[in-house]
């Protein structure tokens, strides 16, 4: 089973930017396609952006296609996520999520960061 660690959430000015870092352990990270989700106060949780395991497609959420970016390096066992442009509206916890490329549900989660985009 793998593990995931999320990390970088803070405290910023909407306009503002901030990169999120999921750190992977525990299984080869190549073997999962990984994900971004969020859940903001008293909403359900809601995909972000998605990237396959080599990291060749990518897909994203509308509401931040354009300002949001997902990548990863497998050598380093790390996904991230760069936010810029951040709005008040993208107010929530953040969490990692992790598919295995057989598989076509998320099974495994982290604990997410908090992110908080003040106006």
């Amino acid at each position: 089973q793998v593990q995931l660690v999320e990390s970088g959430g803070g405290l910023v000015q909407a306009g503002g930017s901030l990169r999120l870092s999921c750190a992977v352990s525990g299984r080869t990270l190549s073997r999962y396609d990984m994900g971004w989700f969020r859940q903001a106060p008293g909403k359900g949780r809601e995909f972000v952006a998605t990237i396959s395991w080599s990291g060749g497609r990518t897909s994203y959420a509308d509401s931040v296609k354009g300002r949001f970016t997902i990548s990863r390096d497998n050598a380093k066992n790390t996904v991230w996520l760069q936010m810029s442009s951040l709005k008040p509206e993208d107010t929530a916890v953040y969490y990692c999520a992790a598919r295995p490329t057989i598989a076509t549900t998320y099974n495994t989660w982290g604990q997410g960061t908090q992110v908080t985009v003040s106006s």
